[in-house]
């Protein structure tokens, strides 16, 4: 191989590698992706309504496959799947997403302890397609 042509081939493979570096590099923290975590926070919310308010059932299977197409979301954006397990798995981020659907429902007048004041939320999530309520349904 001639010197020019190595210096080509270098060249050539120091551009791939730098071009296959750059989406991870671009990669915010998961705990910053909006919309993984909007979409945690609303499956966060449907859950305490399903377990706290009689007349509203959660529709488990379909969260299950919103579940998977949003890891499937992050790895197409090219988290890795260490990435998305860490995030997952990890309970800062958790008591994170968990306080701010707390902080949700109280500011739409969820009151521990008061099944109506969940089923009233829960109805009206519904009522506006939202992605909690998309994963509700009234019994």
């Amino acid at each position: 191989m001639t010197p020019d042509a190595r210096t080509r081939m270098a060249a050539a493979l120091a551009a791939t590698l730098s071009l296959t570096a750059l989406p991870a590099a671009a990669l915010e923290p998961l705990s910053q992706e909006r919309y993984i975590n909007d979409r945690l926070i609303a499956a966060r919310i449907a859950d305490r309504i399903r377990r706290e308010c009689p007349s509203i059932d959660g529709r488990i299977v379909y969260a299950y496959m919103q579940a998977r197409a949003l890891k499937k979301y992050a790895r197409d954006k090219g988290y890795s799947e260490a990435q998305i397990d860490a995030f997952l798995d990890s309970r800062a981020d958790k008591d994170r997403i968990y306080a701010v659907a707390e902080d949700y429902m109280a500011k739409n007048g969820v009151k521990p302890g008061d099944a109506e004041s969940f089923c009233r939320l829960g109805r009206d999530e519904i009522a506006r397609n939202t992605v909690t309520g998309s994963l509700l349904s009234a019994k």
